[in-house]
């Protein structure tokens, strides 16, 4: 796990990326939503909350992480009409292109 942490925290040095580690625990089992904790088996492949969120439960887990994640960045967790919080970085490439002159050296 050790060797996987580093390969993480040096791909995101490389793209210029922040890498947060976000404790494991009840990822899949918390509603993503309304924070419900929905118990289930490891054959259970679909997150159903009892005020109506079904999701698959990957997905569940995933919008868990990013919001944990968020919150360990000290990022607001309402990213609606946020265009510069996406998972491609396109607000890095448009700084990065503000930085850069039309000869296309960087600017220091």
């Amino acid at each position: 796990m050790t060797q996987l942490v580093e390969w993480l925290q040096y791909l995101g040095k490389v793209y210029w990326k922040a890498v947060i580690a976000v404790a494991p625990e009840y990822n899949s089992q918390d509603c993503s939503t309304c924070a419900a904790t929905v118990k289930k088996t490891l054959s259970d492949r679909t997150h159903v909350c009892i005020y109506g969120t079904v999701l698959d439960r990957d997905h569940n887990a995933t919008l868990n992480i990013l919001a944990k994640g968020l919150r360990q960045a000290g990022m607001d967790l309402n990213t609606v009409g946020h265009a510069g919080i996406n998972a491609w970085g396109q607000l890095d490439l448009y700084l990065y292109s503000l930085m850069v002159t039309s000869k296309g050296k960087a600017i220091d």
